[in-house]
């Protein structure tokens, strides 16, 4: 289980990412998919790294390619 992180540790790792913004995700986790990535433990919450990933580029928005692209 070597994947599972803290918030903290999830945060040092990815500094784009704060603790807040992973908390919120946490919170909302219902709505927004984000509790595909998460293990809760008594009050502690554990964040699967590669699922975090995975999550991560769920949420990309695709680039509008210009005509000259094709």
């Amino acid at each position: 289980m070597n994947n599972m992180m803290t918030v903290a540790q999830i945060a040092e790792l990815n500094p784009a990412f704060s603790e807040a913004i992973l908390r919120w995700w946490i919170f909302n986790a219902d709505i927004n998919g984000f509790a595909a990535c998460i293990i809760k433990i008594g009050g502690r919450v554990y964040i699967d790294r590669k699922a975090f990933e995975h999550w991560l580029e769920g949420q990309r928005v695709e680039t509008l390619h210009s005509p000259d692209d094709q």
